[in-house]
């Protein structure tokens, strides 16, 4: 794995490395040995720029290493090549990085582009479609909130925490709308996940006082 990890890392260094080889065997040894080097030079470089290094984000993200992580995201130099599936991750990670920075505009524009590129092979969508919708109710836009917070929950989302962050925001969109029926219909599905983080619990917990004593 670690081996695997270096020529994700390298490979594009060693793609070039392997044309000037290519080139020296060409008039050094014979073709065959040139078209080798070519060859794999080919492969190594083509994987660069159609998969990326998005691989390599995976142990820095787990170890809190922020820094290393903008660093692999900033090596693809034209996300345009990348493949749709790897394409729309990668402004997925661009959104989440810009939202840690708070810089809430670019994550905005980012998390669009990675929705738009959704496919089946995107278990990333729902999560990106729950993150735009609660931008949007941020911005108290319930129309534009509710439309893509019903879409994520429609794609499907990773985990009981980001259902339980979808159902309380149509609570609160339908609070807003003082349609109290629905909006109890969405907390009893939250509250019937269990959900266990901390900031997921204290919302279901200060929620619950306010919609116990709600009329209908």
């Amino acid at each position: 794995m670690k081996f695997y990890n270096l020529l994700i890392k390298y490979r594009f260094w060693l793609g070039l490395a392997l044309i000037v080889l290519g080139v020296v065997a060409q008039y050094t040894v014979d073709i065959w040995t040139a078209v080798i080097c070519y060859t794999v030079a080919f492969i190594a470089l083509l994987s660069h720029f159609i998969i990326g290094p998005l691989r390599l984000v995976q142990k820095p993200m787990e170890e809190g290493n922020i820094e290393e992580v903008q660093k692999i995201i900033d090596s693809i130099w034209f996300p345009g090549l990348l493949i749709k599936p790897i394409r729309s991750s990668y402004y997925t990670l661009k959104g989440n990085m810009d939202m840690a920075r708070q810089d809430f505009t670019s994550a905005e524009a980012n998390l669009k582009k990675s929705a738009s590129l959704s496919s089946s092979l995107n278990d990333t969508e729902g999560a990106t479609r729950l993150q735009l919708g609660m931008m949007a109710l941020q911005r108290s836009d319930f129309k534009e909130g509710e439309k893509l917070v019903k879409a994520a929950i429609r794609s499907g989302l990773p985990d009981k925490e980001s259902e339980a962050m979808a159902y309380l925001a149509m609570v609160q969109i339908y609070l807003n709308r003082r349609e109290n029926k629905a909006a109890k219909m969405y907390f009893s599905k939250a509250k019937a996940l269990k959900p266990k983080t901390e900031q997921v619990v204290k919302q279901i917990k200060e929620m619950d006082k306010y919609i116990g004593r709600m009329p209908g």
